[in-house]
């Protein structure tokens, strides 16, 4: 039992010593890696978050829209989901609407729709839809990069945090080989400690950037599965807007 307990603690003691043995600049790589590595694992946490619930609620909404006649009816009955960035589509889709239908009594376009009592009565011309049609777009091109905030910061450490991690490598073996020829010793346990400080950066590098390129991808996936839903309910509710309200 005593062997088994000092054989989990050997991968620990090799980093703690590694990490002793390493240079400044070793050193100082190893410490920007693992804050990088907070700041990359608090993104993918928070954003694995945020997507899961919007996925959620992104399902819940389409299916009420679906059992509405109305396509402005969940709107006018002030149900929110501000979970899910096809509900702000939406959101966008109906106050343009009101927009069009507005009058001069009725500045605000929203208060117009929340205040409505029906409109089954009210027609849009061609050119009206098409305008609430590109107020619909615009807003799904702006959810869509809303989506993508942060995920620049997991692209950087994909790419970057193994360079970075060869770098201190590369830089402490310099550095071994280096004292080696000062000193004259060409022994193994010469140069040993410091290229194992050296390694310390690649492995560090490669425990940032393999989780980070995992995390990238699903998120990415998940990102592009929430755009796909988006231009469809944007042709999904315009085409609903076109059959309720289109004049012939």
């Amino acid at each position: 039992m005593k062997n088994l307990f000092l054989t989990a603690q050997i991968p620990i003691a090799n980093v703690l010593f590694a990490m002793r043995e390493s240079n400044l600049p070793g050193q100082v790589i190893v410490l920007i890696l693992l804050g990088w590595s907070v700041v990359v694992w608090t993104i993918m946490i928070s954003k694995g978050r945020e997507l899961s619930r919007a996925k959620r609620e992104t399902q819940n909404f389409i299916s009420q829209f679906r059992r509405e006649n109305n396509p402005i009816a969940i709107f006018l009955k002030n149900r929110v989901f501000r979970n899910t960035p096809v509900y702000t589509v939406y959101e966008k889709g109906c106050i343009a609407i009101g927009g069009e239908l507005n009058d001069r009594e009725n500045p605000d376009p929203e208060e117009l729709l929340l205040n409505a009592p029906a409109y089954d009565d009210y027609e849009l011309t061609t050119r009206q839809c098409e305008l609430v049609r590109n107020n619909v777009e615009r807003t799904v091109t702006d959810e869509a990069m809303m989506l993508e905030d942060k995920m620049g910061a997991l692209a950087i450490a994909v790419t970057t945090c193994p360079f970075l991690g060869l770098l201190g490598t590369v830089w402490g073996v310099m550095d071994a080989f280096g004292g080696m020829a000062v000193t004259g010793s060409a022994t193994l346990s010469a140069v040993a400690p410091g290229i194992a400080g050296a390694l310390l950066t690649t492995i560090v590098g490669l425990l940032v950037a393999i989780p980070s390129a995992i995390g990238y991808n699903m998120l990415t996936h998940r990102i592009r599965t929430l755009h796909v839903q988006m231009d469809n309910f944007a042709q999904e509710f315009m085409s609903a807007v076109q059959r309720h309200y289109l004049a012939d």
